[in-house]
């Protein structure tokens, strides 16, 4: 039986990235100064204006201009003409302090005592498809936009723009990937490159250099920049919003997601920090041959330091009877706030370089809940 599956990726100039990156930025600030900083930071974008917004408790003080501008000049927007560039757009500030009603839930006094900083799902996901324990069209996706950025920075294609994105889908025969069936790849590229001359730079120097060739054929189909034209990008062509990409921040698709977004939070919030033990746990799970796939879920309610659900899926793939994956877990994980915070050494600036390209696989290869010590 055939079936197919397609995930995509965005490039760290698409207008959402933006917002997260700025979001992650100014998280990184305060935890670098403050390790016990309280961050729910939100960030939009459009035409020449960045807005942000949010609850920030903190002993330290971030220059948020410097931050945006900074931001904007490593993502690439520099172009006075392109209407938005990190010289002239216009920075807005509305932070207030943590409500005291979700602080009590989270003791800045006694860490060990916290409960988690709100109520909510999270889910994790590994499966055999990839070296990194990754579903295979998300990784190939991921791989083209860090492509097309390299390429850029590196001035390889000196045409390009920050903005980009890619989509790839693979076609499975009784589970297993078979081949690559469609790749669609769009890049921002300035008024200086004629259509047919940027699919073919595009082909040789992001799309071929960087797919497995045992998994292109003839009837591979290639749509490069579909509409033909790409040239206003980023958020003066799109507005952008923190949290709006959260598949291509995690598995592409693959697996079910609770909804809360990661960047600008602190990692009192569970949205961010459960989620990464349970990607943990699922890696560590089909690691340790216990299940093929395996999709972990857990759940906590505010201010309650224990998970109010632990649930594993293995689709049918498991080796050992999933009660028993389920009490392995609760067993032998500490699975509070606290727990995961201590095991993950998540109380400092790391979060910026996870902003764009995934929490998960490749791009968080060197992150501690992408390693296999639990095997």
């Amino acid at each position: 039986m055939n079936r197919f599956f397609t995930s995509e990726s965005v490039t760290e100039g698409h207008p959402d990235k933006v917002c997260d990156r700025i979001a992650d930025a100014i998280l990184d600030a305060h935890i670098k100064r403050d390790p016990y900083s309280h961050v729910a930071c939100e960030v939009t974008a459009c035409t020449d204006k960045v807005h942000l917004m949010g609850e920030i408790t903190s002993r330290a003080h971030g220059n948020y201009e410097n931050i945006v501008r900074r931001v904007i000049h490593d993502v690439g927007y520099t172009e006075d003409e392109t209407g938005f560039d990190d010289k002239t757009c216009d920075i807005t500030v509305d932070f207030h302090e943590q409500s005291p009603d979700i602080a009590r839930g989270v003791s800045r006094v006694n860490d060990m005592i916290s409960g988690a900083g709100d109520q909510g799902m999270m889910f994790g996901y590994a499966c055999r498809e990839t070296e990194s324990y990754m579903p295979l069209a998300f990784e190939l996706a991921t791989m083209l936009t860090k492509r097309l950025a390299y390429v850029r920075q590196m001035k390889s294609l000196p045409f390009l723009r920050p903005d980009g994105k890619a989509q790839v889908t693979v076609e499975y025969k009784n589970g297993i990937p078979k081949r690559i069936d469609t790749v669609v790849l769009s890049a921002q590229h300035n008024e200086s490159i004629f259509e047919e001359e940027l699919k073919l730079a595009l082909m040789d120097s992001v799309i071929l250099p960087t797919l497995p060739m045992n998994m292109l054929d003839r009837n591979t189909k290639y749509l490069i920049n579909p509409t033909g034209r790409f040239v206003l990008g980023g958020p003066a062509a799109d507005s952008g919003l923190t949290g709006r990409k959260i598949i291509a921040d995690t598995y592409g698709g693959a697996a079910r997601h609770g909804g809360g977004a990661f960047s600008g939070k602190d990692p009192s919030k569970v949205d961010r920090s459960a989620a990464y033990m349970a990607r943990y746990l699922a890696k560590n799970i089909v690691a340790g041959e216990l299940a093929d796939r395996c999709e972990v879920q857990l759940a906590y309610a505010i201010g309650v330091k224990e998970p109010v659900s632990v649930s594993v899926e293995t689709f049918g793939t498991e080796k050992a009877p999933v009660p028993e994956i389920e009490r392995l877990i609760q067993k032998r994980a500490d699975l509070t706030p606290f727990g995961i915070i201590t095991r993950f050494d998540l109380r400092r600036p790391i979060y910026e370089q996870l902003s764009c390209y995934g929490h998960f696989g490749i791009n968080a290869a060197e992150m501690p809940w992408e390693q296999l010590d639990w095997v």
